[in-house]
């Protein structure tokens, strides 16, 4: 079971973390208004321009990693709401605790090692 110091850790690394996300989503939402701009153009030729991808591969990478950035946000408050309800690290599936390195490694973790090689 993990000290309240270590809960502590965990917490302060989970918000900063948590930080650092808000601000990448915010910045991958402007890139993607700005491809969303480029594809509306009337002058756009999204499949012919011999200068790089096209504007729907662009669009479909920055969605992609848009997406994986706010799963990542959603663990991390998953993970939050597990410290401030008493619950975190415990496996979600078999209520075990879950070890201090694979927390260390994957802090919004909300299964043991042994669950998430199951699955």
């Amino acid at each position: 079971m993990l000290s309240p110091a270590e809960i502590a850790h965990f917490d302060a690394l989970l918000r900063a973390r948590r930080r650092e996300l808000e601000l990448e989503l915010a910045r991958q939402g402007d890139s993607l208004a700005a491809v969303r701009a480029a594809r509306s153009g009337g002058d756009a030729d999204d499949e012919h321009d011999p200068e790089g991808p096209t504007l729907s591969a662009e669009w479909s990478l920055r969605a992609g990693v848009h997406g994986e950035l706010a799963a990542a946000l959603t663990a991390i408050d998953a993970a939050l709401t597990r410290i401030r309800d008493g619950g975190y690290g415990r496996c979600l599936r078999c209520g075990e605790p879950i070890g201090f390195d694979r927390l260390a490694a994957r802090p919004a973790a909300e299964l043991c090692i042994d669950c998430a090689r199951a699955l």
